[in-house]
């Protein structure tokens, strides 16, 4: 026997690559897929609404036919949910970011501010806001609000603290805190990618009219008091004793 013959005999057969991923592969590659039909349903329903959409809308947005979306979801409610809870989600690890971070309460106000008028602008933070919670079966809905109601206490909380700190004007932290996020979710009904702002510009003007106001303010020459508002001659002789 030659001693290429016995080298051959000794070698361990060739194993033939497996054409199939592993299975940690296998469930990646599912969820980014699962995650792509919940990004093509979200933009969908921003763009025609929840009710307008249909699976079949979808499927077709991502080349697919319709039984293969069901290998990923169960039904268009589920993706409803399922955008709407990230959209969520996306909010809450902003926030508690901003706390984690510490600074002073206006501080985090301000970051939490930026984080809520960005999110909004995504399609699932955008999907939230335009489709919302009245769309999904009770009991979905009912932790859905559980879960916005976390975002407006620490809110709350924010505003709470900075006029504690002096930073802000004395006010009533629920009301304070309803129109922030009510001027904040706005945007998300009217913005549109590609137009004339990007989602940062958009932030600090809206955030900026937010804490400055509207109101033009004429600041006095130093040591000169303001000057009290003139009453009409009316409302001069209205508040004359009578004789």
């Amino acid at each position: 026997m030659t001693k290429t013959t016995a080298a051959r005999k000794t070698r361990p057969p060739s194993v033939a690559a497996s054409p199939w991923a592993s299975a940690p592969d296998r469930e990646q590659q599912r969820e980014a897929k699962r995650q792509a039909v919940l990004q093509a349903a979200a933009e969908l329903f921003n763009e025609r609404g929840f009710h307008a959409t249909s699976l079949d809308d979808i499927a077709a947005r991502l080349n697919v036919s319709k039984p293969t979306l069901y290998y990923y979801v169960k039904n268009k409610d589920q993706i409803l949910i399922e955008c709407v809870r990230q959209g969520l989600d996306m909010m809450l690890e902003g926030i508690e970011a901003s706390r984690a971070a510490g600074g002073k309460a206006i501080d985090q106000l301000m970051t939490c501010m930026q984080v809520y008028a960005h999110i909004v602008t995504e399609p699932f933070g955008m999907c939230l806001i335009r489709v919302g919670d009245e769309q999904l079966p009770q009991d979905s809905r009912k932790e859905l609000r559980r879960l916005k109601s976390g975002i407006d206490q620490e809110f709350r909380r924010l505003v709470a603290a900075g006029v504690e700190e002096g930073a802000l004007a004395p006010c009533d932290p629920k009301i304070t805190a309803f129109a922030i996020a009510g001027a904040l979710s706005w945007i998300g009904r009217w913005y549109q990618p590609g137009g004339d702002y990007t989602p940062e510009q958009i932030a600090q003007q809206c955030i900026a009219t937010l804490c400055d106001g509207v109101l033009r303010r004429v600041e006095a020459p130093a040591g000169v008091a303001p000057k009290a508002p003139r009453r009409s001659r009316r409302s001069s002789n209205a508040m004359a004793p009578e004789r």
